[in-house]
């Protein structure tokens, strides 16, 4: 009997399954390590800043906001959301925040710490600290402090200064900032050697630093080569193998050389002038910011339509690459690349001009080297940080680079607040904005 089969629409990358395969191991060795009695931490993403120094620690690590996209993903993430909202959260608060809080609530209130079953992937072992980070989202602070209502666990809180473009700008202000980062890595270090009991191994620190430099500057070059025409790397691609990198999990050897995999196969695309999506490539369009993980399937129907994502979000890729080659300290060689994915766009948006609203300022360099013909923008419900910037980004664009953009409001977790019926019906009037701009552009003097 035959059977339908899916249509497929995005070419996908043979490359990027080895690096999402990179995520089921790391939750399948969290949970090998807390059996075995290995101390594991559920950290929040700080851009490397805490990530590099736990691993060489050799301490298991857990994301619950990587978790949280899991959970969607699979279909189970409801059922936390609905036990965070009986627990009192309000149903406002960030959607990754609330299916950790109904998790935690779950396992400990339930099942006495242990992982629940219907957990994807393994599940989140118990941890014996949390990391948390100052950067980007306020809700930070109080997202992990909130979790001693279920579990007595301490807390350390990363601080990543960000400063304003023309302030970090004043003579001898980024050299301050950049001590001050070395400072609170140091005191973190010295945090962990007590709370373990053993020193830090600073030869393994210094090796693991360079392999997450190396990886993301590979990184950094798969996607200068996404600037091809047709682009040869859909957004959905990117989602999928992103995850090795901004948190480091697995082995970092194993995921650099899956990157390594990754670039050849998208260089040869590009040699060889193959588009990641089967229909022919109509417009380019950048996504920003997260995308709703629960409703990936909206991408191939965008597909259909000729629309290839090529470029996302400043804050899901690698930082600007920077000259580190003079710098032995592994602790001021991690302060400086972090340091450097918060402000690596500040010459830029200093040269342009548009000092207000940074966190929407790269969306102009990327829509000008991506050259895109619209930016899909996505203001989540219970995300501010990543969604009160966008109607400046959308301003913005328009105004500079004549890009119009698509608002579809929507959220990360929560399904029922994105409408996918509602996303298709506005897709074919946006084409004729699309069109409209191409030959705005064109009378302007821009090259695409």
């Amino acid at each position: 009997m035959a059977t339908d089969q899916k249509k497929v629409t995005i070419n996908r990358l043979k490359s990027m399954y080895p690096l999402r395969a990179h995520v089921d191991e790391s939750y399948r060795r969290g949970i090998e390590a807390m059996k075995a009695g290995k101390p594991t931490v559920w950290s929040m993403l700080a851009w490397w800043e805490g990530d590099v120094i736990l691993k060489a620690m050799d301490l298991g690590v857990v994301y619950p906001e990587n978790y949280a996209t899991v959970c969607a993903t699979q279909g189970v993430a409801q059922s936390f959301l609905d036990r965070a909202d009986a627990d009192g959260f309000p149903t406002h608060l960030c959607g990754y925040s609330r299916n950790t809080f109904g998790y935690a609530s779950r396992m400990m209130k339930e099942l006495g710490g242990e992982i629940p079953p219907e957990a994807p992937m393994g599940g989140m072992p118990k941890p014996i600290m949390l990391l948390g980070s100052n950067v980007v989202c306020d809700a930070r602070y109080k997202w992990f402090q909130a979790l001693g209502g279920y579990m007595d666990t301490p807390v350390w809180i990363l601080e990543m200064p960000t400063p304003g473009v023309k302030e970090l700008a004043m003579e001898g202000a980024h050299e301050r900032y950049v001590g001050f980062v070395v400072e609170e890595l140091r005191e973190f270090i010295s945090y962990l050697e007590r709370m373990l009991g053993r020193r830090m191994d600073w030869d393994k620190l210094d090796e693991t630093v360079r392999l997450t430099e190396e990886i993301c500057r590979v990184w950094h070059d798969i996607n200068e080569l996404r600037k091809a025409r047709p682009c040869p790397m859909h957004s959905r691609d990117f989602w999928s193998s992103m995850v090795p990198g901004l948190f480091l999990m697995g082995d970092l050897k194993e995921t650099l050389k899956g990157y390594q995999d990754l670039y050849a196969e998208v260089k040869e695309r590009v040699d060889n002038g193959v588009s990641a999506i089967v229909e022919e490539e109509k417009y380019r369009l950048m996504f920003s910011e997260l995308p709703p993980w629960h409703t990936l399937g909206i991408f191939d129907k965008l597909a259909e339509r000729g629309w290839n994502f090529v470029i996302e979000s400043w804050t899901y890729h690698p930082p600007i690459p920077i000259d580190l080659s003079g710098i032995s300290d592994p602790v001021e060689r991690l302060a400086r690349f972090c340091f450097q994915f918060n402000v690596g766009y500040y010459k830029g948006a200093l040269e342009d001009g548009e000092t207000y609203g940074y966190h929407a300022y790269p969306h102009l360099p990327y829509a000008r080297d991506w050259k895109v013909d619209g930016a899909f923008l996505h203001p989540l419900v219970t995300c501010r940080s990543a969604s009160t910037h966008l109607p400046y980004a959308r301003d913005m664009l328009l105004r500079t680079v004549s890009v119009p953009s698509l608002m579809i409001e929507g959220d990360i977790v929560d399904l029922r607040l994105f409408d996918p019926v509602d996303t298709l019906r506005k897709a074919e009037p946006f084409e004729e904005t699309m069109d409209h701009y191409k030959q705005v552009r064109k009378e302007r003097g821009f090259d695409w």
